[in-house]
C-alpha cells in the first residue's frame, strides 16, 4: 500500500476495504507480519523515540485508526482517507476469516476477556475456527515466558493473530517476533474490551468529531490522563508547526532563486 509522512512515521492509505484485502494477502500468501493501527498516542510516542518509530515504520501496514491521523492526511497529503480503527476492523475480520476458511488467535489482555471474546465469537461467526487464546503475565516477558508464549501460538498454526497488550508494548512484541510465528499479527489493544462489551463506544457522530479520547479518558482518568491530555496537545503542537512549515516553504524557495538569479556564481 501507499504510505504517507505523519510526524515522521510513515502511515499506509487506501480505502478501508483495502485494507481489509491486503492484510488477507499477507494471510494468504503466507507472509510473516505485523501490522499497527496509529492513533495519536502512537504516532508521538514514535516522534520522541526513534526506536519505537522504526517499530512502526517496518511494519507491513500501519493503519489510521485515529480520526486525527486522518485528518492529517487530508490536509498535507491533500488524500480523502478513511479512518480505519481497530475496533471497527476485528469483527470484519473475523468475518473474512470465517468466509475464507482461516483461523484466528487471541493473545493478550486477561483470561476472562479471552473468554469471554471466544464465547461472542462461537455465536456470531459458528464456522471460524479460533485455534486459541493466551493471556501471558502483566509484564515484561522473560526468554522463557516469552518462549511459551510463542509456543501455544505455533503450536496452533493460526492464520492471524490479535494481540492486545497496549501501546507501545504489543507493537514491539510483534516487530520482534513476527518472524517467529507464521501467521499475521494485529495489535488491537482496546478492540478486545469493546468487542467483548466490556466497554461501549461513543456514537458515530462524537467518533467524527474526534472525541472518543474523552470518552475513554472519563472511564480511566488515572491511566490515561496524561495519554491524553499532554499528548494529544503535544500533537497538536507539532501538526501546528508543520502547517507553520508548508505555509512558508514556497517562500524560502522563491527567496533561494531570487538569491541564485542575483548571484548566479554563489
Amino acid at each position: 500500500m501507499n504510505r504517507k509522512n505523519v510526524l515522521n512515521s510513515s502511515i499506509s492509505t487506501g480505502s478501508y476495504q483495502e485494507f481489509i484485502n491486503e492484510i488477507f494477502f499477507l494471510v494468504n500468501h503466507k507472509i510473516p507480519s505485523y501490522v499497527c493501527f496509529a492513533n495519536v498516542h502512537m504516532v508521538v510516542e514514535g516522534h520522541k523515540d526513534r526506536n519505537f518509530q522504526h517499530v512502526i515504520n517496518h511494519a507491513n501496514i500501519v493503519a489510521p485508526d485515529g480520526k486525527p491521523i486522518a485528518l492529517f492526511l487530508r490536509y498535507f497529503s491533500k488524500i480523502k482517507q478513511d479512518r480505519v480503527c481497530g475496533m471497527d476492523i476485528l469483527p470484519d475480520l473475523l468475518k473474512q476469516a470465517e468466509l475464507t476458511g482461516k483461523s484466528v488467535f487471541f493473545y493478550g489482555s486477561t483470561t476472562s476477556l479471552l473468554t469471554r471474546i471466544t464465547e461472542k465469537v462461537n455465536l456470531e461467526y459458528p464456522s471460524l475456527k479460533i485455534s486459541g487464546s493466551y493471556s501471558p503475565p502483566f509484564k515484561n516477558l522473560s526468554e522463557e515466558e516469552n518462549r511459551i508464549a510463542l509456543s501455544k501460538i505455533n503450536d496452533t498454526s493460526p492464520d492471524l493473530v490479535f494481540v492486545a497488550l497496549g501501546c507501545p508494548k504489543q507493537e514491539k512484541w510483534m516487530a520482534t517476533n513476527k518472524n517467529k510465528i507464521g501467521a499475521c499479527l494485529l495489535g488491537v489493544g482496546q478492540a478486545f474490551n469493546v468487542y467483548a462489551g466490556m466497554e461501549k463506544r461513543l456514537p458515530v457522530w462524537m467518533r467524527n468529531l474526534s472525541l472518543e479520547w474523552m470518552y475513554r479518558l472519563y472511564l480511566e482518568p488515572k491511566r490515561l490522563w496524561k495519554r491524553y491530555l499532554v499528548t494529544n496537545s503535544y500533537f497538536l503542537l507539532l501538526t501546528f508547526n508543520s502547517m507553520i512549515h508548508s505555509l512558508l516553504t514556497p517562500f524560502t524557495k522563491v527567496k533561494s532563486s531570487e538569491s541564485i538569479l542575483q548571484n548566479p556564481k554563489a
